[in-house]
């Protein structure tokens, strides 16, 4: 049994919680493609350091593999305040990471040591500084923006504290001679970014799931939208693309179904593929554009009908979330959810009153 000061150590320095698909450990132990991770580490709890960012790099050569990308020595300062959390995931050689790091971090010195990968840094907020050739110098990528660079060896590498990020290590073949010796910079909301996040928002949920032909087709997907990040353009006929390009437009969706100009025409536009494009790429997933911002919409309005900060009237109901007016919205909310507006507010407000609601 363990003593109570080493079972502190272990809640409080890391929490890692790794889960493999059917193919993700053979029994002989060797690593197969198709795997994926979630971890928090701190190293500043009592008596953590440098254990904590141990733990990381294990959780790191066990889920990604030194193969694919080495992890650098760290400076003493990291080591001794390194709170980072997130996820990660393997499709053959290509891995992507999305981190959230509390803390500054730090190479100790510029690492060297042969490394044959493409890097690409898509940064949401704080900032991350990449060492780079002497013809280059030292290159930041701020909040808002994307780096993709070929990496011929390890280089030093410093990160903001409150950084959110997102990191992805890729195999050189096909990317490369895209590349070739140039730095690519970029807005990280550009339409082709956005294809990419989706992509990787989706390999993070199924991966653990995806049998080996799906692992297969997400590695494949994700080598082709890098290759459209470095054109500045995508195929908007490659069927590959369309799982990528509907989850994409949902996530635009999302952040503005309270938008009047929130329509298939404009998300196309923001995306930057035509309408009958996007019509196609949510047909092959049985769906509609029109119909998953109307559901989405009154999904929202049924969490309002029911908010503690006041409720809204059916008729501002309505007009905040795009309905022609109140009896637009009553019918295509009752067709939806089986009650008007109004019945369901009252019938979720009795079942909280109930004096059985806890049983």
């Amino acid at each position: 049994m363990a003593t109570p000061t080493e079972h502190d150590h272990h809640r409080m320095c890391v929490e890692a919680v790794s889960t493999r698909n059917r193919r993700g450990m053979h029994s002989t132990g060797t690593e197969v493609d198709g795997a994926r991770g979630v971890f928090a580490v701190d190293s500043t709890a009592p008596g953590a350091a440098p254990q904590g960012l141990d733990a990381f790099r294990r959780g790191w050569e066990t889920q990604i593999g030194d193969d694919v990308f080495q992890l650098p020595a760290f400076s003493p300062d990291t080591i001794g305040d390194f709170r980072v959390k997130g996820n990660v995931a393997k499709v053959h050689g290509a891995a992507i990471a999305d981190l959230h790091a509390a803390s500054a971090t730090r190479t100790a010195d510029v690492p060297g040591g042969d490394q044959d990968l493409v890097a690409m840094y898509v940064v949401r907020r704080g900032a991350w500084t990449l060492g780079g050739p002497p013809a280059y110098g030292d290159q930041t990528v701020s909040a808002g923006q994307f780096l993709v660079r070929h990496l011929g060896r390890l280089t030093a590498f410093e990160t903001s504290a409150d950084l959110t990020a997102k990191f992805l290590v890729l195999p050189p073949d096909e990317l490369k001679p895209l590349l070739g010796n140039r730095v690519i910079t970029g807005a990280a909301d550009s339409a082709e970014m956005r294809l990419l996040t989706a992509l990787t928002d989706v390999i993070h949920i199924t991966v653990a799931d995806l049998g080996p032909a799906g692992v297969a087709a997400a590695h494949g997907t994700l080598i082709e939208l890098t290759k459209a990040v470095l054109k500045g353009q995508f195929d908007d006929v490659e069927p590959r693309l369309a799982p990528a390009l509907t989850q994409a437009a949902k996530d635009l969706a999302d952040r503005r179904l309270a938008d009047p100009e929130l329509s298939p025409a404009m998300l196309a536009r923001e995306l930057n593929v035509s309408v009958r494009t996007l019509h196609r790429a949510f047909a092959a997933a049985g769906e509609q554009v029109s119909t998953y911002i109307r559901h989405r919409r009154l999904h929202e309005a049924r969490l309002a009908l029911v908010a503690p900060s006041g409720r809204l009237s059916i008729s501002e109901l309505a007009a905040h979330w795009q309905f022609a007016d109140g009896s637009h919205f009553t019918r295509a909310f009752k067709k939806h959810f089986g009650q008007t507006p109004s019945e369901y507010a009252r019938s979720t407000a009795a079942a909280t009153r109930s004096p059985d609601r806890h049983l």
